[in-house]
């Protein structure tokens, strides 16, 4: 597509946009099994079905503008939702894979804020107040989605992920421990024999000098 214009820019991104949501219609199921928080589960279920909401906007967005609804692959959130993938593929602690899943989650949104304050903008400047009305509604929920991420993670997440390699270290160092403790009782123990052998040895020799008198 040309862009010739600023409305040629405004249709081109929301075919830019209308790709991120169909890809992010695919990947919060996916992030939200992937958790184990209930609250951030249910967090990532609801904004699915804003998602869903929000496309439809799109939708009738480029119906208003006289445009065949039409996606442009976006790459910019093909990679977010790659690394996204890959987060739910690692093994690790929950909470701190429930800290990564909030991650990629708010890059996603951070990638709509951006994406859909501009088109707003691009709206209002040529006159299309409803596409502008319409496309703010989805800009405020993306915002108020990572706000409640911030606040997920913040109520308790990323505190008890950090707790992850101290837990592990202590687990690694009870272990340590006993076996330091097991040698330990097992050198105890042969020096108890060889001090014993020692003094049954030591009696030998004088009950020698004693048959000697």
């Amino acid at each position: 597509m040309a862009l010739a214009s600023l409305h040629d820019l405004l249709v081109d991104e929301l075919r830019d946009i209308y790709h991120a949501e169909r890809q992010l219609l695919k990947a919060l199921p996916k992030l939200a099994k992937g958790a184990t928080t209930p609250r951030l589960q249910q967090a990532l279920q609801e904004h699915l079905t804003q998602t869903e909401n929000q496309v439809e906007r799109l939708e009738q967005a480029f119906g208003e503008l006289d445009q065949p609804v039409r996606a442009k692959k976006c790459k910019g959130m093909e990679g977010i939702v790659e690394e996204g993938s890959e987060v739910l593929e690692e093994r690790g602690a929950e909470d701190v894979k429930d800290a990564a899943i909030i991650a990629a989650a708010q890059r996603a949104e951070h990638y709509e804020i951006a994406a859909y304050g501009t088109i707003v903008t691009y709206a209002r400047t040529l006159g299309y107040d409803t596409v502008a009305r319409l496309l703010e509604q989805t800009l405020e929920e993306e915002k108020a989605a990572d706000q409640l991420l911030s606040q997920i993670a913040e109520s308790g997440i990323n505190q008890q992920a950090t707790t992850g390699d101290e837990d592990e270290g202590d687990e690694d160092g009870g272990l340590l421990s006993e076996s330091r403790g097991t040698s330990r009782r097992r050198a105890a123990g042969k020096a108890g024999g060889s001090r014993s052998a020692g003094s049954r040895g030591g009696r030998g020799p004088t009950s020698g000098r004693t048959g000697r008198r």
